[in-house]
């Protein structure tokens, strides 16, 4: 695999810092003060076809340009433009790259054109591979939960180490599985974690407090930004985001009934907010007929994989006890475009990136007393599928009746990493086929679990490694990744558990079938 060579990167930059790109008006070269900045690095994602998205930022009403060659010299670059990036998106940007060669390393640039003057910014690099069309090897990783509990950028560290992990991995996208920020968690200046040692984080206004204002919901992300680990991993790896709960605040459902730490009362005011913001920093592209940003999405990546991103938040009815007749969680739309889209699958693998583990039983206080309430898909009652579960029940049935085989789920959320086989041999529920679902997380929060296991779908832990004691610190080792690989000639698919430093934990290869 073609990877940017970051001496050349380097050399680069130094070159194109004091050039203006084709078609400006001439002018004195504006100094480094005078010109638009890229606060935040550059992201790509979701790739799809010939086709990829360019997200950056910058510091002032601008246009963003990006160019695109498949030599790290632009000797032939392909130049696009942006609408008008202004406060109205936070000073964001996206392009949609077009025309890409399929299964080539696609290097760009991007620089931002200042709306007044037309003076551009320096250049900042980027690199990624594009989507293959015949059988190779692929490999991508996976993971969840950023700047949880609390644990934010730590320079004695040198900051969230686990995205270089994954970056040396060298992957050729990442599956972000939710909680790309904790809105409800402010990151003080230090914490005293369980030995003792003192953690120290950089801080911000914005994550001073918890996030109700749209500007504070961005602010989440521009402190997760200043991560050097996490803009080199940004700038060399396609992601492929997901959101879940703490894009909001814990726990969210509708009607979900605020703390004393929040002036906004309104759930659904601060889901506006949060989801506009989630929507202006995710390199994602725009779904559905209105562009309203549908999450819910497929992405092919060639002959051997087709990846299922879910949305397991925003079309659920609120968290209660999950028992009896069925109740929205993927919502009829969604599990009706899933069943269609995993039957007309001729990917040899098909992938479910799912922000919430289907047997785990995720617990949301109380609804009453000595009555649980839920958060994810399982209620705890190990017998016959009832409330959420009834979803994934039906879903379940129908692949087994179409005969849709090879399917695997990747998730996160829980702070732990575990391998989850179901089977109906020991499942209440029995109409089914065999399955796997694999857990990857955190990537920089406090560590939790294991938490129980619902049988309704026959789940059996075949690894699991977890903390010794609850919310445990970034010290412990307790973070984690998840890996799959896929050989081009055998189709034989791996998964992978890695730790903060990147070494396997856990390895699980599958056959296809």
């Amino acid at each position: 695999m073609s990877h940017f060579n970051p001496g050349r990167r380097r050399v680069i930059q130094g070159v194109g810092a004091g050039l203006l790109l084709p078609g400006l008006a001439p002018a004195v070269i504006a100094s480094v003060k005078d010109r638009p900045q890229l606060t935040d690095g550059v992201q790509s994602g979701d790739l799809l076809g010939d086709r990829a998205m360019i997200w950056s930022r910058c510091d002032r009403p601008a246009r963003m340009v990006v160019e695109w060659d498949t030599r790290s010299l632009f000797s032939n670059p392909r130049r696009f433009i942006s609408p008008l990036a202004d406060s109205r998106s936070d000073f964001t940007a996206r392009v949609e790259l077009t025309g890409l060669p399929a299964d080539q390393a696609i290097f760009y640039r991007v620089q931002f054109e200042d709306a007044q003057t037309g003076v551009a910014s320096e250049p900042w690099f980027g690199h990624l591979r594009s989507v293959p069309q015949q059988r190779r090897d692929i490999r991508f990783v996976w993971s969840g939960d950023t700047v949880g509990q609390g644990f934010g950028i730590n320079p004695d560290i040198g900051g969230m180490r686990i995205y270089e992990a994954m970056r040396l991995r060298l992957p050729d996208f990442f599956i972000h599985s939710g909680d790309t920020i904790y809105a409800d968690g402010p990151v003080p200046a230090q914490l005293t974690t369980e030995s003792g040692r003192i953690w120290r984080n950089l801080t911000t206004e914005a994550k001073s407090k918890v996030a109700e204002t749209l500007d504070e919901y961005r602010g989440n992300y521009r402190y997760n930004l200043m991560d050097e680990n996490v803009r080199r991993f940004n700038a060399q790896v396609p992601q492929i985001w997901q959101w879940d709960d703490h894009e909001v605040v814990n726990n969210w459902s509708p009607g979900k009934q605020l703390d004393e730490r929040y002036q906004t009362k309104d759930i659904t005011t601060l889901v506006g907010r949060a989801r506009q913001a989630w929507l202006e920093y995710a390199p994602m592209r725009l779904q559905g007929a209105d562009q309203g940003g549908r999450i819910y999405r497929k992405l092919s990546y060639g002959p051997l994989l087709d990846v299922f991103v879910l949305d397991m938040r925003s079309y659920r009815e609120a968290n209660d006890d999950n028992l009896g007749a069925a109740k929205p969680f993927l919502g009829r739309a969604q599990l009706d475009w899933l069943k269609g889209g995993l039957k007309a699958s001729k990917a040899q693998w098909k992938v479910i990136a799912a922000d919430m583990p289907i047997g785990l039983g995720v617990p949301d206080g109380e609804v009453s007393p000595g009555v649980p309430r839920w958060e994810a898909v399982a209620n705890g009652d190990p017998g016959a599928a009832q409330g959420r579960e009834l979803e994934i029940a039906e879903l379940l049935g129908f692949l087994r009746a179409q005969q849709v085989r090879n399917h695997v789920w990747l998730t996160a959320d829980v702070h732990y990493c575990a391998a989850h086989h179901y089977h109906p041999d020991r499942a209440a529920f029995q109409d089914f086929e065999p399955f796997w679902e694999f857990v990857a997380g955190p990537l920089n929060a406090g560590s939790f679990g294991p938490n129980p296991l619902d049988k309704t779908f026959g789940p059996q832990v075949v690894f699991e490694k977890a903390p010794p004691a609850q919310n445990t610190s970034p010290f412990a080792g307790f973070q984690f990744f998840g890996e799959v690989q896929i050989d081009g000639q055998t189709a034989e698919l791996t998964v992978t558990l890695r730790d903060l430093d990147g070494v396997s934990v856990f390895e699980q290869k599958l056959q296809p079938t």
